[in-house]
């Protein structure tokens, strides 16, 4: 395995994300970060797989894969951002850096470049792996991308409608997925990167460093920058409606919904 083009693509994720906080400072609305990174990792992905000398096989069908999440994840983000404001996360982020907002914001980028960079180290590694496409746990692999990629597109494309709804001024989302986790977006996200392990498993021994990519999505998807600042602004925006589907609904993996009647709950 070759160690310069994992340089090289950590160099133009770093840029990338400097160029997000460029972005961000000029037209104030921090939706543009989170479409950036998703095109600089979809990019990072290309480079990762054209830089490799795997089964050319595999390759051409890992450069679809991280394609097509790469270009659902940047549009779906870029054209939600268009049409609305700052980001709650975001913003609660910079209210509590107050006038050091600036610098510690471009930090923060940077770390999400790290994280950029430990994606695509995982396409990187099965892209490397040279067994003739496609093997047996290819095919689970690949069950897994359309699962979770199908599942993100439709779990923020019901999110979607609701918010065009009346009652999404004041209600909670609880239509479709909605009704058996409260983010079956983050979950179907963290569900893609579960593929790539499997992509890389039967190669060398190293590919299983790959595991770090879900690992590192579910960490700062479910305690990090996703559910915690999400739902705290939730909290603040709907009180004891958002309480009471907390207590009903599952936070992150979808299963069935939690009784309502009282004493049945554990």
């Amino acid at each position: 395995m070759s160690i310069l083009p994992l340089v090289v693509i950590a160099m133009f994720l770093s840029l990338a994300m400097a160029g997000a906080w460029a972005i961000q400072r000029v037209s104030r609305k921090s939706g543009w970060i989170d479409t950036v990174w998703s095109v600089g990792v979809g990019i990072g992905g290309i480079l990762a797989v054209a830089y490799t000398d795997g089964d050319i096989n595999r390759r051409a069908i890992l450069l679809i894969v991280v394609c097509a999440w790469s270009l659902r994840l940047a549009s779906h983000i870029g054209w939600r951002t268009k049409g609305s404001g700052e980001d709650p996360r975001y913003a609660k982020f910079i209210d509590d850096w107050g006038d050091g907002a600036a610098w510690r914001l471009f930090l923060f980028l940077q770390i999400q470049a790290l994280a950029a960079f430990v994606l695509v180290v995982a396409v990187y590694l099965a892209a490397a792996n040279d067994r003739p496409f496609p093997q047996a746990i290819d095919g689970l692999a690949m069950l897994l991308a359309i699962v979770a990629l199908g599942g993100e597109a439709l779990s923020d494309a019901q999110l979607g409608r609701f918010r065009k709804t009346p009652e999404a001024k004041t209600e909670v989302c609880e239509v479709g997925l909605w009704r058996y986790s409260r983010h079956p977006n983050y979950f179907f996200e963290w569900l893609f990167w579960c593929c790539w392990p499997l992509f890389a498993s039967t190669g060398s021994i190293w590919n299983w460093l790959s595991l770090l990519a879900p690992l590192m999505m579910y960490w700062l998807l479910v305690h990090v920058s996703g559910v915690p600042p999400l739902e705290e602004h939730m909290l603040r925006s709907r009180g004891d409606k958002f309480r009471a589907l907390q207590r009903r609904v599952n936070g992150f993996f979808p299963g069935p919904r939690k009784s309502t009647v009282p004493g049945d709950q554990q």
